[in-house]
This record gives C-alpha cells, sequence and structure tokens, in this order.
C-alpha cells in the first residue's frame, strides 16, 4: 500500500495562539482516517491545512508522495465535502455536480457520464433537475458527496458533514458514507466530534485535545486501549467507567481498595499486574461490569453493592452504581431484577481493566 497523505511536525499559529502542535500523521491509500475531538480542539483547521485553505506555521504536508505545503488548493487533487453543503443555489443539481468539470475543460460527454454514474450510486437520479432549495438536508448532502465523487481525486476531506442533519437521517447517511468508502476504496479524510461517527466510519482515528494529538489508533485500539484518561473520557458511549482506588501489592499481583460512601470498601484484585504506583485510575467498559447471576469467564470478580439508578435502554439495561465517589455505569441483560436502593451482585471483568496513573493520566498497562 502506497502512503496517500503524510503530514510532518506540523504547527498553525494565529498570531501568538498555537491551534496546532507538532501533528504528526500518516495515512496509506484506501484509508478512512476521522479526526475526532470536542470543540476548539484543532481537527477542522488541521483539515483546512491539508486542503490548502490555511497556511502551516511550520512542518509539511504531502499528498500521494509530493509535497503540498505550499500548492493552491485547486492543484491538490482533493475534494472537499463542507458542513454547510456550499451548493449554488441558481443552479440545477446536475449543474452543481457537474460545475467543477466543467470550468476544468473536461468535454460534455464525459462530464454526462460521470454524473450518471455518480447519480446511480447516490440514488438522485430524479433530483438532477431540481435545485437546492427545493432538496431536503440529506438530499443536499448527497448532492455535495456528488460533486466531490465525480472528480474522483486522490484524497476525500470532509468537515462534520452531518452535523446539520437529524439523527435517523444522521445513521443512513453514515451508512451511505462507510458504502461508498468500501466500494471505492478511496482515501478520505473526516472531521467530527461525534466519537460514535468516528467509531463506525474510521479505519484509524486520530483523537486531539487542544491542538494535541491524544492518540492515534485503530476503532478497537482507541476503545480498548486507551492512552490517556481523556480518551477513555471521550471515546465510548456511555463513556469508560473511571474510578480512583489505591494499591496495595505482593507477591500475588495487586490488590485495589475503592472506597464506597456506605459500607465496606469494595476490593478487588489482579494477579497479572505489578508495579503500579500506590494512587490509580480502574478503567472498565460499561459491559465489562455485569449481573452476576449471567458472567462467566477467568478473571472475574464478584461483588455486592447498591443500586441507585436504573435506565432501561431497550436492548440492554443501565445500571448506575457509586464507586470511589464516581458514578459508574454497568451494561446488563434487558431483564434484570435490579432496582433502586437495592444491593445486587456484580462481576468486575479483571481482563478488561484499563490502569491510569492518577496523577498523569496516562495508561500503565
Amino acid at each position: 500500500m502506497s502512503i496517500i497523505l503524510e503530514i510532518k511536525n506540523l504547527h498553525k499559529d494565529f498570531g501568538n495562539i498555537n491551534i496546532l502542535n507538532n501533528i504528526n500523521v500518516t495515512i496509506e491509500e484506501g484509508d478512512f482516517l476521522v479526526l475526532v475531538g470536542p470543540s476548539g480542539c484543532g481537527k477542522s483547521t488541521l483539515l483546512n491545512c491539508i486542503a490548502g485553505l490555511e497556511p502551516v506555521s511550520k512542518g509539511s504536508i504531502a499528498i500521494d508522495g509530493k509535497d503540498m505545503t505550499v500548492v493552491s488548493p485547486k492543484d491538490r487533487d482533493i475534494a472537499m465535502v463542507f458542513q454547510s453543503y456550499a451548493l449554488y443555489p441558481t443552479m440545477t443539481v446536475g449543474q452543481n455536480i457537474t460545475f467543477g468539470m466543467k470550468v476544468r475543460g473536461i468535454a460534455k460527454s464525459e462530464r454526462e457520464l460521470k454524473l450518471s454514474t455518480v447519480a446511480k450510486q447516490l440514488q438522485i437520479e430524479p433530483l438532477l433537475n431540481r435545485r437546492p432549495g427545493q432538496l431536503s438536508g440529506g438530499q443536499r448532502q448527497r448532492v455535495a458527496m456528488g460533486r466531490a465523487l465525480v472528480r474522483n481525486p486522490k484524497l476525500f476531506l470532509f468537515d462534520e458533514p452531518l452535523s446539520n442533519l437529524d439523527a435517523k437521517l444522521r445513521v443512513e447517511m453514515r451508512t451511505e458514507i462507510k458504502k461508498l468508502h468500501q466500494n471505492l476504496n478511496a482515501s478520505m479524510v473526516y472531521v467530527t466530534h461525534d466519537q460514535i461517527e468516528a467509531m463506525t466510519l474510521a479505519t484509524k482515528i486520530v483523537v486531539m485535545k487542544g491542538g494535541v494529538v491524544q492518540q492515534i489508533g485503530t476503532p478497537s485500539e482507541i476503545y480498548n486501549h486507551p492512552q490517556n484518561l481523556f480518551v477513555a473520557d471521550f471515546m465510548g458511549s456511555p463513556a469508560m467507567n473511571l474510578i480512583p482506588a489505591k494499591v496495595e501489592q505482593n507477591g500475588k499481583g495487586a490488590k485495589f481498595t475503592i472506597s464506597r460512601s456506605q459500607g465496606e470498601p469494595l476490593i478487588l484484585h489482579d494477579e497479572n499486574t505489578t508495579n503500579l504506583p500506590e494512587n490509580v485510575v480502574l478503567g472498565l467498559r460499561p459491559e465489562d461490569i455485569g449481573d452476576a447471576q449471567l458472567r462467566k469467564g477467568e478473571n472475574l470478580q464478584i461483588s455486592a453493592c447498591e443500586v441507585d439508578v436504573v435506565e432501561p435502554a431497550g436492548a440492554d439495561t443501565y445500571v448506575i452504581i457509586s464507586l470511589g465517589g464516581k458514578e459508574v455505569t454497568a451494561r446488563i441483560q434487558a431483564e434484570t431484577a435490579a432496582k433502586s436502593g437495592k444491593e445486587m451482585l456484580f462481576t468486575f471483568n479483571m481482563e478488561k481493566v484499563s490502569y491510569f496513573n492518577a496523577q498523569t493520566g496516562q495508561r500503565l498497562n
């Protein structure tokens, strides 16, 4: 596989304010890279630097092996889909899609062939003679994507393309974009603040905070092995449970003492872990805390905990308990006997625990 995008030591400043700090990202041909993070983390600025809409302060950007750091956007062989769609209101859908090709002097017969292919792919054939004002938000988004697809560029750039759509349409369009990527084997860079979008679409995720890359990895790596407390808390819905604990170590691994507002502290053991500091944060996904009646496994530990809240959610039920001064969520089966104010036996899957340094927030295992 050839490298399609290589960002090296990239910095971006606006005056005295540092927006992007030492960004290093590489993707191969056919990758779907998602830049994710909270508002103001620098992800859209990074996308604009890749597109050439923002000059970089330091560092380099190469597309398909060619240095594009100071090359004009029109010469970068990219296509961009904006959040606002950016369609021409006086042109028909067909004219909007082929306008860029017309400007570049591509023959009418080739424009019509490309338009026909893309319209079929996006299922917008009946809309070609309409104007943008006659379309729904989802239809406009398909047109904006169609305009990018006819270009057949080296790199597709998406800037929060689904954020203006309602929840149901977002899910449908997410599936469309996933299908497009699979069918075209296109290289894509996609910006979102929605971590579910990131997890479902990406082959590779870049998690950003305050202009700094926190972690780069596959959706599975980001979800199961977050590198710090920020990534653990940001990625996943519901988020990873982060439980402060005191550590005692002996020849048989580590013993964790977790305070509770009432009664004895919760004690957990991990025989496979050593060399931890005195204070750690245990990270457990909601699905790794379960109903003791139904869970079986190698390193499951059972403890009775008082239920604070029961939240039915269709196929699952979320049960909230208090540990270490934090609300902790367990994801269990829909039909549960859990009741608020009553004790229940829970399993804690110690095979799946992530350990974080309580001071630095960095992952320890």
